[in-house]
């Protein structure tokens, strides 16, 4: 048995918690707990969305996934856990990642501030706008 000991706290090994996990890094889509429950339900019968609310806390706290915020009312949540910035759409709610180019742009500006004496532990940069496909529809009508 393999037991995972993070932030003084004990983790055992779980076949859910890796499926989810699995689930959670199949995709680019930044998914909600229940699209990832919709995922494994035919892969694991018997699984309920409270498990998989449940493992992907753990994930978090273990620092293998890590939540995007509330978007539609809904946490939404990444498999990639290294800090990166987010864009959001305010039309379709579409997450997506920030390319790394743009981001070591923002990281520079976050490090200005260490001069003053503020140190910077965690970054979380939500970009909130209209997407592509959501502005060519929308220009079509």
């Amino acid at each position: 048995m393999v037991i995972i000991i993070m932030m003084n706290r004990s983790f055992k090994h779980s076949k859910k918690r890796d499926m989810i996990l699995w689930v959670l890094r199949s995709t680019q889509s930044h998914p909600t707990a229940a699209w990832v429950h919709e995922r494994l339900k035919n892969l694991m019968p018997g699984i309920s969305l409270g498990t998989v609310y449940r493992n992907l806390a753990v994930l978090r706290q273990m620092g293998l996934a890590r939540s995007v915020g509330i978007v539609d009312g809904e946490e939404r949540f990444d498999g990639f856990a290294e800090p990166h910035p987010h864009g959001i759409c305010t039309e379709c709610g579409c997450v997506f990642d920030i390319q790394p180019e743009r981001a070591e742009t923002l990281a520079r500006c976050a490090d200005a501030y260490e001069p003053a004496g503020f140190c910077i532990d965690l970054r979380r940069t939500v970009f909130y706008g209209v997407c592509g496909g959501c502005r060519q529809r929308l220009s079509e009508n």
